[in-house]
């Protein structure tokens, strides 16, 4: 269980493929997927699934982890530097878990997390969008960014693909 988690927690705002974590562990995909069940069931880690619409272009098996506590991805890969690009690396990584943890937080919170299915999005030519919620007729899709100066082609090439 602790190898499987600091596998994970160098993996957030990836996509993560149980197969190559079991062969990582040696031990099979459905141990993989039963033990990430259990930390999921215990408020360790979220499981966010691909979204899709052209199943042609896009990844649709593929699941991204985050952690429920950044404190806990910290410690279990002793990482303590303060945010910022010169010393964590990974800093767009954690900026992305938080938002998008702290997005669910807020639908658990105001009990709408029964009603809202919540997705990441990517296709095989790479364009892809971090959070995608589906909520009746309504459908949000938001790119996190720690960098603003980055530009968001990825919207605009979902909008046209799939939303239309």
């Amino acid at each position: 269980m602790t190898q499987l988690v600091t596998l994970l927690a160098y993996q957030i705002g990836s996509e993560v493929s149980y197969s190559e974590i079991a062969r990582q562990l040696k031990t099979s995909q459905q141990t993989v997927d039963r033990y990430i069940d259990i930390l999921e069931k215990n408020f360790v880690l979220v499981r966010l699934p691909s979204f899709a619409g052209n199943m042609r272009n896009e990844v649709v098996r593929a699941k991204k982890i985050y952690f429920v506590d950044l404190g806990i991805h910290n410690a279990i890969i002793d990482a303590f530097a303060p945010i910022d690009t010169v010393r964590r690396p990974d800093v767009g990584a954690l900026f992305e878990n938080g938002m998008i943890m702290e997005r669910l937080k807020w639908l658990a919170h105001q009990g709408r997390n029964h009603e809202v299915q919540s997705f990441f999005w990517r296709t095989f030519s790479q364009q892809e969008v971090d959070y995608i919620e589906l909520s009746g007729d309504l459908t949000r899709a938001v790119e996190f960014k720690w960098n603003v100066k980055k530009i968001i082609r990825s919207l605009l090439h979902l909008y046209n693909t799939i939303l239309i």
